[in-house]
């Protein structure tokens, strides 16, 4: 499957809940070919960003825009052709296939009236295999373990063929295999065209895989640019209020961040 290239983009974003602002002014953009990633500390907004770039939730203030239209304008049809998004926690109904639930991605495509046809079913099912969840497929989702029903979600954002990916905590569940089979994907995606956002605790997965970064703090972009411009002892201090020390990945020459018991102090 190949995603037609995409650009999203968010413009000082102000938004939250009665009586709690949470994102204060945020603006970032992810561009075809490349995977954005959102870090920052509990509560810092991300999944909150997330949900305003999917148009789930609308902001006070600011503009989300894909593909130059914005996210607010567009039909429920229109909008999953160009955004698929894999949530952190998703409601588990009972009883439907796995294969059913990747087949939901392809709503948007399929005509209004006549349901999924023979090209959808094959879709899903390609996407269910790309996610490594197509042993799954007559598995009730109910049944399946976390990790596994993440797989599954993943498939069915796959099967809309979007542009753009929104995920948060794609890999959460996931063992470290599977987390690396997953984030692999996620990087032929982009190398595919789709433009990724993915919003992520693990800093040294992160800095795997991600081509940019915007570290969010107290509702704000406290430091973004490339992975090798802000992944480093100075912003992951001043973000997470710890000491890290970084070393080079022993393959691949690139920063990861251990960190030492007791450099938190006594908060």
């Amino acid at each position: 499957m190949t995603n037609a290239a995409a650009m999203i983009e968010a413009r000082d974003i102000i938004a939250g809940y009665p009586g709690r602002e949470v994102l204060r002014g945020v603006s970032l953009t992810a561009r075809s070919g490349e995977m954005l990633g959102l870090l920052g500390p509990n509560g810092a907004g991300k999944s909150t960003l997330l949900h305003v770039l999917a148009a789930v939730h609308k902001p006070a203030s600011g503009t989300v825009v894909v593909d130059g239209r914005d996210v607010f304008s567009l039909t429920d049809r229109e909008r999953a052709r160009r955004i698929a998004v894999v949530p952190q926690r998703v409601e588990v109904p009972f009883g439907p296939r796995a294969f059913s639930v990747a087949l939901m991605g392809r709503y948007a495509h399929a005509p209004a009236f006549s349901g999924y046809g023979p090209e959808d079913e094959a879709i899903a099912a390609d996407a269910l295999r790309e996610a490594g969840a197509i042993h799954l497929a007559e598995r009730a989702i109910s049944e399946l373990s976390g990790g596994e029903q993440k797989r599954v979600f993943i498939a069915r954002a796959l099967a809309q063929q979007a542009g753009v990916l929104l995920l948060d905590e794609a890999s959460s569940g996931l063992d470290p295999a599977r987390a690396i089979e997953i984030h692999d994907l996620l990087r032929r995606k982009c190398r595919q065209g789709a433009a990724v956002v993915i919003a992520i605790h693990d800093l040294n997965l992160a800095a795997l895989y991600c081509d940019r970064m915007v570290f969010l703090k107290d509702g704000r972009v406290a430091a973004q640019g490339t992975t090798a411009e802000v992944f480093s002892k100075e912003v992951i201090e001043r973000i997470y209020e710890t000491s890290p020390e970084l070393v080079r990945h022993p393959c691949l020459g690139i920063a990861q961040a251990l960190f030492v018991p007791g450099s938190s102090g006594d908060r």
